[in-house]
Parts: structure tokens; sequence; C-alpha cells
């Protein structure tokens, strides 16, 4: 059971690691356009849709949000923060390449979700004693999750040294690496309070629902926060570059609906997973707390691989490429890691 709730975690992770090749297919739209529309499927539809799995018969999920509504506005309100991560999110894609970008960005995002998620708790309810599940095995494998990911940004920095400004500008079109880094680390922090806002959505839901799906409601919360402040964004930009007529294109608008939906759904599919395969965990306390950690950890494992088959690391040198799969290496150690301890 443990096996197939990591397997279901681990599919999740490829499927969000893709979503950004759909986004290629897109045409003749602007970033800010494709991003939102996008969002609309990922943030709204997707998660809504997901959260009425936890729905008894007889009972709606306006119920269930206005039970507590404390918990409910604290949710969506980390969850604007989250919102603010994933638009520095595709910046660190731009200036750093999918590979890089989303180790760094996903690899801060790993051990602060992991950590601040009971710390933030512990803040608000006290009595209940949620630092205890970060016990040492949970903190050794984010430690380790950490180290992978300062390995690949070592690899990182190595590509950036040793490749011409054309070479870097042939495999990521922005390329910036210090720029780059800044950005990403800003959305590994703020990207965090997804996990934070999980953990403090944690008692939205009914009883006695089957543990697969009870986090889905929290999930589309904090997917709804992140919607709001997106759309502000997109909608500033949308006005300030002109680019309203995006949307009336006619003659591209059936097919940057679809491959927008494509990307939204595989973007919805981490969280879809996780909440699935966290059902398989309960018996393992460790690996619950952990699960965050491990969801990041491989999200970044399969980014670097679509990273080298999208040539982003093309013209780096061996040693380049051997501490690249050292930092993948031990990121997949990072994933198995707290069960052994």
């Amino acid at each position: 059971m443990i096996a197939l709730g990591l397997l279901i975690i681990a599919l999740g992770a490829f499927c969000q690691s893709s979503c950004y090749v759909p986004i290629n297919k897109i045409r003749s739209w602007s970033w800010e356009s494709y991003w939102i529309v996008q969002g609309l499927f990922a943030w709204l539809i997707l998660p809504f849709c997901g959260a009425l799995l936890a729905v008894p018969e007889g009972h709606s999920l306006a119920e269930l949000f206005l039970r507590d509504m404390a918990s409910t506005w604290l949710t969506i309100g980390f969850g604007v923060l989250w919102g603010i991560g994933g638009l520095t999110f595709g910046l660190s894609m731009r200036y750093l390449g999918v590979a890089l970008g989303q180790s760094i960005a996903l690899g801060t995002c790993a051990g602060l979700g992991t950590i601040l998620g009971p710390v933030v708790l512990n803040c608000l309810y006290p009595d209940q004693g949620m630092l205890a599940t970060l016990t040492g095995a949970v903190i050794t494998g984010v430690v380790i999750t950490l180290l992978g990911i300062a390995i690949i940004g070592i690899a990182g920095s190595m590509k950036a040294s040793s490749l011409s400004e054309e070479e870097k500008k042939s495999a990521v079109k922005d390329f910036n690496f210090p720029k780059g880094i800044a950005v990403a680390l800003l959305c590994g922090l703020m990207s965090a309070c997804f996990a934070i806002g999980l953990a403090v959505g944690g008692e939205i839901r009914f009883d006695n629902v089957n543990p697969m799906y009870e986090t889905l409601p929290a999930t589309f919360l904090v997917t709804l926060g992140g919607f709001v402040s997106n759309a502000a964004y997109c909608f500033f930009q949308n006005s300030r570059n002109n680019t309203w007529s995006d949307y009336g294109k006619r003659e591209v608008l059936g097919n940057n609906l679809i491959f927008c939906l494509i990307a939204g759904a595989l973007w919805y599919s981490q969280f879809f997973g996780l909440s699935l395969g966290k059902g398989f965990l309960t018996g393992t306390p460790v690996l619950l707390a952990f699960a965050w950690c491990i969801l990041m950890a491989l999200n970044v494992v399969f980014s670097n691989l679509w990273g080298i088959i999208l040539k982003e690391w093309k013209g780096c040198s061996k040693k380049t490429i051997t501490v690249l799969t050292i930092g993948i290496v031990v990121l997949i150690i990072s994933t198995f890691l707290p069960q052994i301890i």
C-alpha cells in the first residue's frame, strides 16, 4: 500500500513537470493571457470538481466552507500568497529554464512547506502539539532534499559560467542566472504557503470521508486564493500591454483552450495525486508528514529530465552533467529515506 501511495504521488509529479510542454503549443497569445486561462482550469474548474469527490450525498461544499469561516478565509489567504509565488514561478522558468528554475523554486518550497506547515499550526493551535510531527526522520529527509537541490544549483552555476551567451540563449532564450536565482528563491518561499494552507485547512472536511479525498476541499480553497492573485496581475498586464484582444482571436481560440486545459489538468494532477497518495500513507506518520517534500522532490527530478529532453543542458561539460545527475540521485534517495530511518 505504501508503494502504491508513493507511485500515485510520483505520477502526479510527472504530470506537473510536464505541464509546460503543452503551453509551448499555444499560439498568438501573450504570457498573461495564456497564464490566466490555463489557471482557470488548473486553479478553479478542476480543483472544484475534485473537491466534490469529498462531499457526501445530501451535502454541499458551501455547507462545509460556511461551517468554519475563520479556517476557510485563512486557507484562502495563504492561497493568495501562494499565488504570488506562482507568478514568480513562471519568471523563474523564463530566466533559468524548466530544469533549473523548477529545481531551485520547488526545492525551497519543499523544505519550507514541510516545516512551516506544522510551525504555523502550532502558533494558531498550540494545544494540538503539531510540532511533534517534525520528527528526526522528517527533518533529515528535508535536509537531504535541500542537499540535492543545492547540488543541482551548483550544476546550474557551472552551466552559467561555462557556456557562451549565445549558447545560453539557444537553450533558454532569456537566461539570466543571478536574476533567475533571486526570483526562484522568492517563488519557493511564497509557494510554501500552499502547504501551509493545506495544513490550516486540514479540518475542512466532512466526517467519514474517504482519506484519499479529504484534503481536496482545502486544495480548492488554496487554489481559489491563488487564482485571485494571479487574475489581478494578469488582467493588469492585459490592460497595460493592450492584450485583451488575445481572448477574441477566433483563429487560435480553440487550439489555445485545448492546450490550456491540458496544461491545467497536468498541473492539478500533482495535488490530486498527493491527496490520493496520502490516503495510502495513513499508517506511516513519517511519510504522511513528509509527503509534501516527496512531491516537490519528484517534481524537481522529472523537471530536470524534461530539461534534458528539451536540450536545456546542451553544450554543458560532462562534469556539469555528472553533478546534475548526482543531485537527481540524491533527491530520489531523499524520497525514500525517512521510511528507512
